[in-house]
């Protein structure tokens, strides 16, 4: 979540009363039987026998602190892993090629040339160029959709491609067992601003009749889904800027309860247009670095003054053990859990005590089966405002109180903002660094804040084994969100 304003916010603690306490303290109360307390069969106990009680429930308080071995998913049919990546990005359709562009610490912020940006306030963004759409498709359908939809299909045709999920294959497949969930902070921006223009300047006789199923948000699952035949779950969530961890969260629920085999999943967005860049200079959001925009996304840096938009499209194939395995698939990498929560605190605005974001992490990594030891790297959401940044950092720490192995970078810092896309782009970003064993750069790191005692990876990549990796996507309107990836280990 992008913060405009710093904020303040206090929690209210519920004390048990004495009597509650009082039990509590010499264990003679009661168990919890189905949320009821059921009381112990009484006995008389003497001094003695009372210091033995105490005495025991000291040892067993002291041995509870030793937490037991987290236990991961081991059912075929429930453990998911990752078969296939595609994206559209400022650098390229390629996944290679962009994490390579990451890895070498290339920006790819510059000044906005698809409109005449002169009179704004904030002249730049991650702008996508030269995108080309050709061989997924057609070109009849290219020119009528909004670039949202256009770069969800090739994104999400790409990914079915690396996952050997083409057309042909997917003919002799059970297609509703495969679903199709691309989520969007934004939906189809340009087709909702033009048919807007043409009701004020022309009347509602001249609004093309694709206005409205090119605008809302669920098309680009629909698009897919009708291009390939797919007919598993289809629909798509809209959380802000958490939107594609929240797919990739509802998605691996799908599999898990059996309700498909295999599922089509990220984020989508294109709103580097002029509604969408004013929109979100009004909110007071977005860095105005107009004269170094190549400097302006810097997470973690005491000079950053706000986030610096993108666009693009990050989607995943996520397939159950037992279906990858039946086809022989390539197994990228595992996901092993994920969670969603809710700040109830601000529209746009993180709780500057972290809470929400704390306990998504925590959540997460118990539906992961993974205890905090085990996480050595960190795709932080990290978007380059000022209560931001430290607001997730703060909630870092208290899930990791021994940061001194752990990795963390920014890969909005080169990127820029994608919005809905986001969470799509990072899980990638986060899968190529267990990959290939390198971290890409947090860049302009270069007068870092005092209280990020986390490495940032600053300006140059670093060579890191990650053992367990997490990616944080957060929302206005305070959604949380983390998933959780691994090496894949049969």
């Amino acid at each position: 979540m992008a913060a405009i304003t710093g904020c303040s916010c206090s929690t209210s603690t519920h004390l048990f009363g004495n009597k509650n306490l009082l039990r509590n303290e010499l264990g003679s109360s009661g168990v919890h039987s189905n949320g009821l307390i059921r009381p112990f069969e009484t006995k008389q106990i003497g001094s003695a026998r009372a210091k033995s009680v105490l005495k025991s429930r000291q040892v067993r308080a002291m041995a509870s602190r030793i937490p037991s071995a987290p236990k991961r998913e081991s059912d075929p049919k429930k453990r998911i892993v990752i078969t296939g990546m595609g994206l559209v990005s400022v650098f390229g359709n390629d996944v290679d090629t962009f994490y390579n562009r990451l890895l070498e610490g290339e920006s790819g912020i510059s000044l906005i040339d698809r409109f005449d940006a002169s009179p704004f306030s904030v002249r730049f963004a991650g702008q996508i160029r030269k995108f080309s759409s050709e061989g997924y498709i057609d070109g009849k359908n290219d020119r009528r959709l909004d670039d949202c939809w256009r770069y969800c299909l090739v994104a999400g045709k790409r990914a079915l491609e690396d996952a050997n999920l083409g057309t042909e294959t997917l003919e002799t497949m059970d297609r509703s067992k495969i679903g199709v969930l691309v989520g969007t902070g934004m939906g189809g921006l340009t087709a909702f601003s033009s048919g807007v223009e043409s009701l004020l300047q022309k009347g509602y006789k001249k609004i093309t009749p694709f206005f409205i199923p090119y605008s809302i948000t669920n098309m680009g699952s629909a698009l897919l889904a009708i291009d390939t035949g797919l007919m598993g779950p289809n629909y798509s969530i809209s959380t802000a800027c958490a939107t594609a961890n929240y797919c990739f969260y509802a998605a691996a629920n799908h599999i898990r309860r059996g309700e498909a085999d295999i599922m089509v999943v990220g984020g989508t967005e294109a709103a580097i247009i002029p509604i969408g860049v004013g929109g979100f200079i009004a909110c007071r959001a977005l860095s105005q670095r107009n004269g170094e925009p190549q400097k302006a996304s810097r997470p973690w840096d005491r000079d950053r003054d706000g986030f610096v938009m993108g666009e693009g499209s990050g989607v995943l194939v996520m397939e159950s053990l037992e279906s990858a395995t039946k086809r022989g698939a390539n197994i990228i990498a595992e996901y092993l859990g994920g969670a969603v929560t809710c700040d109830a605190h601000h529209m746009t605005d993180p709780r500057s005590d972290g809470l929400g974001v704390s306990s998504c992490i925590k959540k997460s990594l118990e539906d992961a089966g993974v205890s905090p030891e085990e996480v050595n790297y960190i795709n932080a959401h990290a978007t380059s405002t000022l209560a931001g940044d430290l607001a997730e950092v703060n909630a870092i720490k208290k899930v990791f109180k021994n940061t001194s192995e752990i990795k963390m970078n920014g890969t909005k810092s080169m990127i820029g903002h994608g919005l809905g896309a986001a969470g799509g782009l990072e899980a990638i970003a986060t899968i190529k660094a267990i990959t290939t064993g390198w971290l890409h750069p947090t860049i302009n790191q270069d007068n870092l804040e005092s209280d990020v005692t986390i490495d940032t990876v600053p300006n140059v990549k670093k060579q890191h084994e990650v053992h367990v990796g997490i990616s944080n996507s957060f929302g206005f309107g305070g959604h949380n969100s983390v998933v959780v990836f691994a090496p894949f280990k049969p």
